[in-house]
């Protein structure tokens, strides 16, 4: 099954600290609106309604507020891709799953990207303390042996 593998470990982690072959590049960030899917002479003359649906639903994801132009650029070019497989065409599936990997689009995408919702954090914080072990509410109870039972 083709894909990008696990994420790299953390480099506080590694054993050999090696220096970076080459330095990053810090870019400055523009975020980009999401566009309106363009016109497509499909087999049936517009978009799939499935494909309507998903870009519907990337345009409002939380990802979304990450996304340059570039980023809708890529997925514009994806939905192509997924109106192939909505028309029918299986062999696009492929290269959606890894075209969609790239967005977060699936929980094991998001971890191996790094996302998490803020959402969760909150409800971490708000999370009632653990109670006590078992053994500490239950430390009270002792063993009734039934009538007619030895002493042991």
């Amino acid at each position: 099954m083709a894909g990008r593998g696990p994420a790299p470990k953390d480099p506080v982690r590694r054993a050999r600290r090696n220096a970076e072959p080459s330095p990053q590049t810090v870019l400055r960030f523009e975020q980009a609106e999401p566009p309106d899917l363009p016109w497509w002479p499909g087999e049936e003359g517009d978009w799939p309604e499935r494909t309507r649906d998903w870009w519907q639903m990337w345009r409002a994801s939380p990802q979304a507020e990450h996304f340059s132009s570039t980023d809708w650029d890529f997925l514009l070019d994806t939905a192509l891709i997924h109106a192939r497989l909505w028309s029918g065409e299986a062999s696009a599936a492929a290269e959606l799953r890894l075209r969609v990997a790239k967005f977060g689009a699936t929980p094991e995408d998001r971890s191996r990207l790094r996302m998490q919702f803020a959402q969760a954090d909150e409800a971490d914080a708000q999370r009632p303390h653990r109670e006590a072990a078992a053994r500490d509410r239950y430390a009270t109870l002792r063993v009734i042996k039934p009538a007619g039972a030895a002493e042991t």
